[in-house]
């Protein structure tokens, strides 16, 4: 009798990590749609509605390195569920606000924390536990799922803000969060040894490891440790760069500065859901070269091509969407969040065990450029009255940032991974290393 071969549980759980970093994509959509109806609606200036997005910016990278420890300490399961809760609490309290604090206060601070607890550290957690083998790859569509959930669910929220008003919009995406609560909470698991299973492509079951103390000694351990080191700043540095120039400049204003151009806002949010399959595409196949080719020519090429596309793009916008828009959107869209699989494998290279909650803090690098880039640029067109001056900026950070990744240098074999440890009857953390 054949028996059927059942795939691994590392898939399912994939499949539901896939499916919560899409549900709490939709509301990372929405600062770029609601800018001019906020503006409208408020008389709000677009820098103080983009300084509330930087908030949110901010938060969702600061948060990660402590998420990461606290699904350590707490398990995935939790932390998740009850980000999902956070989000559609910022979500859906923003129909009720009349002050730009209150903006702040939901998209700044609850979305921040809420998605921020599920970003890009989450996908670090979850591969590193549950896969050895495909790595590279389910981090690449892991990492597409979110970015690409972000700019999918522009043009539905596009056409509710047009037909329906903005609140609308806000309400559809909190719903959408809670949604996927009740899945986490079903089918998430914490780790294979759960199972009694070894990790996906390992041969032998690891125990799952216990984490007593705190996870903030944890997060701000890994960070102490890391900041001593060269690669550290060389990732953190070129990664403060790629969130400037994806998430905090074309993600934020992309859509009001093609609007400035005469082009509809409808039209425009379309061309970023495009950079967002696209995104899929770029992303899975960085991660599938990931597992064949240095991480750090991969950086760099990554970088230098999204400086060329940045510094064309203010020759580009028009009234409608031309063919070398499409083309620039193409391009760009496979570009959009490429260099995440190669910065995640080269934290796990350089830092071992505590690659996840070092990466969280590349991460939050990323965040902070991210929210500066919000923020300035919102300055810099209502000084300037457009945006050119801030697409060129972005285009020559870009290639520096290409500069700092090909600086890095490959770990000899010789030189010993750190690994944060519990250690003496207090569970005091210390780090100690593996050859």
């Amino acid at each position: 009798m054949t028996r059927v071969r059942r795939p691994h549980p590392a898939w399912l759980v994939a499949a539901v990590a896939f499916v919560a970093l899409v549900g709490a994509a939709g509301f990372r959509a929405t600062p770029s749609v609601l800018l001019h109806p906020l503006h409208a609606e408020f008389r709000w200036p677009l820098a103080t509605i983009s300084a509330a997005v930087s908030v949110n910016l901010l938060l969702y990278g600061l948060t990660a390195p402590f998420a990461a420890a606290l699904m350590d300490r707490f398990g995935i399961r939790r932390v998740v569920a009850t980000a999902l809760l956070l989000v559609a609490a910022g979500s859906g309290l923003t129909v009720f606000m009349n002050a730009s604090w209150q903006l702040i206060l939901c998209w700044g601070v609850l979305v921040g924390l809420g998605t921020g607890s599920m970003a890009l550290a989450f996908v670090a957690t979850v591969t590193g536990r549950w896969f050895v083998r495909r790595r590279g790859l389910v981090t690449g569509v892991l990492t597409a799922g979110g970015a690409a959930g972000q700019l999918v669910f522009l043009p539905l929220l596009a056409l509710l803000v047009r037909d329906h008003g903005w609140r609308t919009a806000a309400l559809v995406v909190a719903g959408s969060a809670l949604l996927v609560v009740p899945l986490v909470a079903w089918l998430l698991r914490e780790h294979p040894a759960e199972l009694g299973l070894p990790a996906y492509g390992a041969t032998e079951v690891v125990p799952a490891p216990t984490r007593a103390g705190g996870a903030a000694s944890r997060a701000l351990g890994a960070l102490a440790q890391a900041a001593r080191t060269r690669p550290f700043w060389l990732l953190a540095g070129g990664f403060a760069i790629c969130g400037a120039t994806t998430n905090g400049l074309v993600g934020t204003h992309f859509v009001p500065a093609a609007h400035d151009h005469g082009m509809a806002e409808t039209t425009a949010a379309g061309l970023l859901a495009l950079v967002g399959l696209f995104d899929i595409v770029g992303t899975i196949a960085s991660g599938w070269l990931t597992d064949r080719v240095d991480s750090r020519l991969l950086l760099g090429a990554y970088y230098a091509l999204r400086g060329a596309s940045l510094l064309v793009l203010p020759g580009l916008f028009a009234d409608s969407a031309r063919p070398s828009m499409l083309v620039f959107i193409i391009f760009y869209g496979l570009d959009w969040v490429a260099t995440v699989p190669p910065t995640v494998a080269l934290c796990r290279e350089y830092f071992g065990d505590a690659g996840a909650v070092v990466f969280g803090w590349v991460f939050a690098s990323h965040q902070l450029g991210a929210a500066l880039a919000a923020t300035g640029a919102g300055l810099i067109r209502d000084r300037l009255g457009d945006y050119a001056l801030a697409w060129y900026v972005a285009g020559g950070l870009s290639i520096a940032a290409a500069g700092l990744s090909l600086l890095l240098r490959r770990r000899r074999p010789d030189v010993p991974v750190p690994v944060l440890v519990s250690v003496g009857p207090v569970a005091r953390k210390a780090w100690s290393y593996r050859g």
